[in-house]
């Protein structure tokens, strides 16, 4: 999604002063954009920074086959560097001298050792991945039996030896974004309150940190735990989640969900994506799909659990136009990751309602023989899509939020409270925000 000088920067900014950085890979080393190029892969990343591979290989059912598996990575790619192989899922201190002894009569990478099958460590997985650390506290009986594994079975001074010495000091840390660089936003900062708890818990740390570098004041809240949104707010961000998980628990929270609506009517900025967005429809089912929930209703689609994926991989996208992370032909990057799809999505207006029209402002960039129907949804100053964008992928991005937020803050012209059917203490909570 971002390009070799950001990710280098950003490597070496958070690794400043740090004794030891570990970036972790996902899905295999070589599987990025597609199936012919290195492109978004953790082979391609390792390359950018410099890093050596420490390649995890499962053993379950495997001996000297392992060695063929080893054998093709370390041969795949010449250009990329193996630290060694670990193995998981190892069944005895036995069955790992077979891996080991099949790899080193084959192999050049080393072996550093292996994690034993252990069902009392296994992570439990739902339909987007594993459980996330908002829900899943790790044990202190579990983190014991981590460390005494790693202890006992694996040779940490061979695998430090294979790590190379980085002279990050040494190297300036410029800003992130090179090519343009704006300034924050004038006057008094705006505040964003920013969705944060079981439900909504998928962001990039980068973009909460741009906006604050945007001129922004983060505030957190929780739609789960919470009647009422912070005060004094400008704008509200909704990341990705699990809405469909917690549906139930979200539609009761009737006051924070009018008060959204409300405000997403008032013109105030407000952002959701893939969960975040889901939250901001007008019903979500449940995973048994038996029953939909109300939600905030400030796009009138109902979202409809699936069983099987509906879209994954990387996007880019234009805006075809203004919308409150962007202007008209801004190119930015994200990812798609869903199991839901909408019912009921129209774009004309509503005859009935008198609501603005809901527009689609995304166009995407699709590869060869790719049918994606992504969209990017927009009605009043509230935008919503399954993508999640990364700031990262266009330095407007954030200072765009930043500046619709403080634009809004300036300017506020609300509604009588009767048109907004809400009570004259919820109507002077919004003119306060």
């Amino acid at each position: 999604m971002l390009t070799k000088a950001y990710n280098k920067q950003l490597f070496a900014e958070k690794s400043k002063g740090m004794d030891l950085a570990v970036v972790e890979g996902v899905m295999g080393l070589f599987d990025g954009y597609d199936a012919v190029s290195e492109t978004g892969s953790t082979a391609q990343m390792a390359k950018w920074l410099g890093l050596p591979v420490l390649l995890i290989v499962s053993a379950k059912g495997k001996a000297r086959s392992a060695a063929a598996i080893v054998k093709g990575f370390e041969t795949f790619d010449p250009d990329l560097t193996l630290a060694g192989v670990i193995f998981s899922q190892t069944g005895s201190q036995r069955h790992y001298e077979c891996l080991k002894d099949a790899v080193e009569q084959n192999c050049k990478t080393p072996c550093l050792g292996f994690m034993p099958k252990n069902e009392k460590i296994v992570m439990p997985e739902r339909h987007l991945g594993l459980m996330t650390a908002d829900e899943l506290a790790i044990s202190s009986e579990v983190l014991s039996i981590l460390v005494s594994m790693v202890e006992k079975h694996i040779d940490m001074d061979a695998l430090m030896k294979k790590l190379p010495i980085l002279e990050l000091e040494k190297s300036p840390v410029k800003p992130l974004v090179e090519d343009k660089i704006l300034p924050p936003v004038k006057g008094e900062s705006p505040v964003i309150a920013v969705a944060r708890d079981k439900a909504f818990c998928f962001y990039y740390q980068d973009n909460i940190e741009a906006l604050k570098k945007a001129g922004a004041k983060i505030v957190n809240f929780s739609p789960l735990a919470d009647d009422q949104l912070p005060r004094g707010i400008d704008g509200i961000y909704f990341g990705g989640g699990y809405p469909e998980v917690f549906a139930k628990n979200l539609s009761v929270r009737q006051d924070l969900l009018a008060r959204i609506k409300a405000l997403s009517l008032s013109g105030m900025p407000i952002y959701g994506e893939c969960g975040g967005f889901m939250y901001l429809c007008s019903q979500v089912s449940s995973m048994d799909e038996k029953k939909p929930y109300n939600m905030a209703g400030c796009f009138d689609f109902s979202v409809q659990m699936s069983k099987k994926l509906r879209s994954l991989g990387y996007r880019e996208i234009t805006l075809t136009a203004d919308t409150i992370i962007g202007k008209k032909g801004a190119v930015l990057r994200g990812h798609e990751f869903h199991y839901s799809s909408l019912k009921d999505e129209h774009l004309e207006k509503n005859s009935n309602s008198g609501d603005s029209i809901v527009k689609n402002v995304y166009s995407v960039t699709s590869r060869v023989g790719q049918d994606i129907l992504l969209k990017g949804f927009q009605k009043n100053q509230t935008l919503g899509s399954y993508l999640h964008v990364h700031f990262g992928s266009n330095p407007d991005c954030a200072q765009t939020f930043v500046e619709n937020c403080a634009n809004f803050r300036d300017t506020l012209k609300v509604a009588i409270p009767g048109e907004l059917g809400i009570s004259d203490k919820d109507y002077h909570g919004i003119q306060r925000a």
